[in-house]
């Protein structure tokens, strides 16, 4: 058992964090007793290594609900799981197609012999 402070600091995320996922209903706060402060346990801090770790792969806070509902259930965890594979590979499509278009104008640039015109300011407006 161990109070928030400590829980945060082993976890390497701040206080705030914490109480941001308890008010976003992730996680339960634990009881105050009378005198003293709340003790966060093993369950809890597991529950954050979760959602810390779902965060880390981009899983929003939504679906990172939805994966601590669903964790008995392999086949919707596994769809959950190729939907987010799919909308990171049409990012990752998107950002080549991004890439290619700034490549392009930058390279404009370097044929430019007009120091008064700039192709990159000319093809945005």
């Amino acid at each position: 058992m161990k109070t928030i402070g400590k829980l945060a600091k082993e976890l390497n995320i701040s206080i705030e964090t914490i109480r941001f996922y308890e008010r976003q209903g992730l996680i339960e706060q634990p009881l105050k007793p009378e005198s003293g402060y709340r003790m966060y346990g093993d369950a809890l801090t597991s529950q954050l290594k979760f959602i810390l770790n779902a965060k880390a792969l981009g899983f929003t806070l939504k679906e990172i609900e939805s994966l601590m509902s669903l964790s008995d259930s392999c086949a919707d965890i596994e769809s959950m799981g190729l939907q987010k594979l799919n909308l990171i590979r049409n990012k990752i499509a998107d950002l080549q197609r991004l890439e290619k278009v700034i490549q392009d104008m930058t390279d404009s640039c370097k044929a430019n012999q007009d120091p008064q015109s700039c192709p990159v300011i000319n093809s945005l407006k």
